[in-house]
């Protein structure tokens, strides 16, 4: 580590690896002789968490979306700018009601931080690069006052990484350029979620 960034990582700021980052490198390397589609995806995702609801079951679903971003013929078929502008939900599962949702983004980019309420979410790039950030709250908000937030570490996604955030995580994304696409796994719709007034501190 120089400087405050892991070369290996691309973390800075780190007070050790964040929790719940999966590297596609292993997947690009190995390659896939047949596209992995959608109905798969959204099948393994439910097995997988069928079988394991926890921690452990969102790590197996980090691995499956690194699976897809890898594969140009997934990505180039459902990752378009002209279905995903810049949010789709590409599959919504009837019986466990996670998402598989589409993004891209076409020009540069700064979220703000925000949690997605009491779901879930998994980040994973396919192309482009995205800065994230984890925030950590300094000061609980009552009624219509905010909750105050502190940036506490910043790290890059590279195409084919995976990043899992547990309910009421606080994080922001950050996109440098055009040519952004990634999927994003809510636990539930966020169309449905409310989320927490959040502002930085």
């Amino acid at each position: 580590m120089a400087d405050g960034i892991d070369s290996d990582s691309g973390l800075r700021n780190v007070q050790g690896s964040p929790p719940g980052r999966i590297s596609g490198l292993r997947f690009a390397i190995q390659g896939y002789a047949m596209s992995y589609t959608l109905e798969q995806l959204g099948r393994d995702i439910h097995q997988t968490l069928t079988a394991d609801v926890g921690a452990g079951g969102k790590q197996r679903v980090c691995e499956l979306v690194s699976k897809a971003l890898t594969d140009s013929a997934f990505v180039e078929q459902h990752l378009t700018a002209d279905q995903c502008n810049p949010r789709k939900v590409l599959y919504e599962d009837p019986d466990l009601g996670f998402c598989i949702c589409g993004h891209v983004y076409g020009e540069a980019h700064e979220g703000t931080p925000h949690d997605h309420g009491a779901a879930w979410a998994i980040y994973g790039l396919a192309t482009g690069e995205t800065e994230m950030t984890d925030w950590e709250i300094v000061e609980q908000g009552s009624g219509e006052e905010p909750i105050l937030v502190r940036a506490v570490r910043s790290y890059d996604l590279k195409p084919g990484d995976c990043h899992y955030y547990a309910p009421g995580a606080v994080h922001s994304p950050k996109w440098s350029g055009g040519g952004t696409r990634l999927l994003r796994i809510e636990g539930k719709n966020l169309d449905h979620v409310q989320r927490s007034n959040i502002r930085a501190a």
